[in-house]
């Protein structure tokens, strides 16, 4: 493995530096798709709330089916190879959507295909790039490492949203797919870049897939710090649903704002992403992991309740308010979690258990986004954004155990 130059930090490493770029591309063209789709379904192709949410469910469905089992191959794969695939199919699938507009046979029944294929190839891409990044840097570099990965997430975060927004309003939501198409080739090109032999990883013996997987849960289940962790994305992803799956049709339908407008306000909440990626690692070292992940559950709690209480005139700046304060804690506890599962985890078992705590998140989704659409339906928008904002709120109970802990590496 290269050894990082402490001076100049990871950044030094050049394939380091190739992995960096090309997961800022890739995080770049979902966060695209995350503003473009369902703008796209509800203004060109008039969806209606439950129909942009099941665009939601589906998109993320892969993590319900597959989440676990990938979690498993990619313990026993080289993982580059699934990243440059990942892009590549990513890459095609959303190219077919400004096609199809060319050609005027868009349909939503397409954008539901598109989103699912894309959200199987997400599912291997999310597992993949987790596991890689401790094959590829030492583990003191781990921090660092996905310090600098969620700063391209958050880059993309506060730049996506206006992008897409004003490609969707000047262009049309197929030209912002097109764009997003392109940035995954371009991440696909620097993954293909990285120079450093990745060896295959060694199985002592070929086991049934369901005892690989059960292996993984059960080394979290053991682990009080990894249990926390569980409990937190888990319960975070169901009622996060309603924002992620209803916020962009919340600001078009209840606060009347266009396309171009529901990106800038995005962009402006999400620079808390870049805060928080720049402060976690330094605030951890000061306040003790534990207690900057207990503190920045409260925070993401009261920043998703800020978006019920938006309303149109002055009020509108509560909701990128409560975006900055979500962006900034969600980086955070990324951060902290990450770094800590992944220094504190046995190389053979970093896929499954990556794996597991990413099926909490995503798996999960599709079941909040789901039940999101019935109760936008039913009870409206403002109504079901509050429900996700009081289970948010209460998600930070799970953290309450390692408030104390400052959570060093084994």
């Amino acid at each position: 493995m290269t050894t990082t130059r402490r001076r100049g930090g990871l950044l030094r490493h050049h394939d380091f530096r190739r992995l960096w770029l090309a997961d800022g591309f890739s995080q770049f063209g979902d966060r695209v798709s995350f503003v473009a789709v369902p703008l796209l379904a509800a203004t060109t192709l008039h969806a209606s709330a439950f129909e942009v949410s099941l665009l939601r469910t589906v998109q993320t469905a892969a993590y319900l089916m597959l989440g676990l089992q990938v979690g498993a191959w990619c313990d026993r794969l080289r993982c580059r190879p699934v990243l440059l695939t990942a892009d590549l199919g990513q890459a095609a699938v959303f190219a077919s959507v400004p096609i199809a507009a060319m050609f005027g046979v868009l349909s939503l029944a397409q954008l539901y295909v598109v989103v699912a294929i894309a959200g199987v190839l997400s599912v291997f891409f999310t597992v993949a790039h987790q596991t890689y990044l401790p094959r590829l840097v030492p583990p003191d570099d781990l921090t660092e490492g996905n310090a600098r990965l969620q700063a391209n997430l958050s880059v993309a975060a506060v730049s996506a949203p206006t992008a897409s927004g004003f490609l969707l309003q000047y262009l049309g939501g197929p030209a912002a797919l097109g764009v997003d198409a392109l940035s995954f080739l371009w991440s696909a090109g620097w993954l293909s870049r990285i120079r450093t032999r990745e060896p295959k990883p060694e199985r002592p013996e070929r086991v049934p897939m369901r005892r690989e997987i059960a292996e993984g849960i059960a080394y979290i289940a053991r682990r009080p710090d990894l249990r926390a962790f569980a409990g937190s994305y888990a319960q975070t992803s169901l009622f996060q649903a309603p924002q992620l799956a209803l916020g962009t049709l919340f600001l078009l339908r209840e606060i009347h704002l266009s396309p171009g407008a529901i990106g800038l306000v995005g962009t402006i909440g999400l620079t808390g992403a870049l805060t928080g990626a720049a402060t976690a690692r330094r605030l951890g070292d000061r306040f003790g992991n534990g207690r900057m992940l207990w503190v920045s559950g409260l925070l993401f709690g009261l920043g998703t309740a800020l978006a019920p209480l938006t309303q149109p005139g002055w009020l509108i700046a509560l909701y990128p308010l409560g975006g900055f304060l979500n962006a900034y804690s969600i980086t955070v506890m990324s951060v902290l979690m990450v770094s800590h599962t992944q220094a504190s985890t046995p190389p053979e078992l970093r896929g499954r258990v990556t794996a597991t705590m990413r099926f909490l998140v995503f798996g999960i989704a599709p079941i909040g986004a789901a039940i999101t659409g019935v109760l936008g339906e039913t009870l409206g928008l403002r109504t079901t954004l509050w429900i996700g904002a009081a289970g948010i709120l209460l998600a930070a109970l799970w953290l309450w155990p390692v408030r104390r802990d400052d959570l060093r590496m084994p």
